[in-house]
């Protein structure tokens, strides 16, 4: 089992920056992959950003590719999510989860953080 607590969602203009956290205990850390997820009202989870074991790999999704940084400190076993030149579309709920396969789809992740919110102003 692995649980994870995200932090780090509020309210912020567009333009502007945000770092989320998701603090994981349980099982070895570095030996999942961790992913950010988001989900806005009435639309399906959206992927992010995963981040491989050691850190040396990341994946963006298309929509915020080159505006967000996915990055992991092993030794405190969180994930961080780097969020600058925030959208209105961007406001969603975000999770943080975790898995031992690299993959694009929520639902084939297995751990799951509550979530935290995320509201971009225009």
């Amino acid at each position: 089992q692995v649980q994870l607590v995200e932090s780090g969602g509020g309210l912020v203009q567009a333009g502007g920056s945000l770092r989320l956290s998701c603090a994981a205990s349980g099982r070895t850390f570095s030996g999942y992959v961790m992913a950010w997820f988001r989900q806005a009202p009435g639309k399906e989870r959206e992927f992010v950003a995963l981040i491989i074991r050691d850190g040396s790999s990341t994946l963006y999704g298309d929509s915020v590719n080159g505006r967000f940084t996915i990055s992991r400190d092993n030794a405190k076993n969180t994930v961080y999510l780097q969020m600058n030149s925030l959208k209105p579309e961007d406001t969603a709920v975000y999770y943080c989860a975790a898995d031992l396969r690299v993959s694009r789809s929520s639902r084939l992740y297995d751990y799951w953080g509550q979530g935290t919110q995320v509201t971009v102003s225009s």
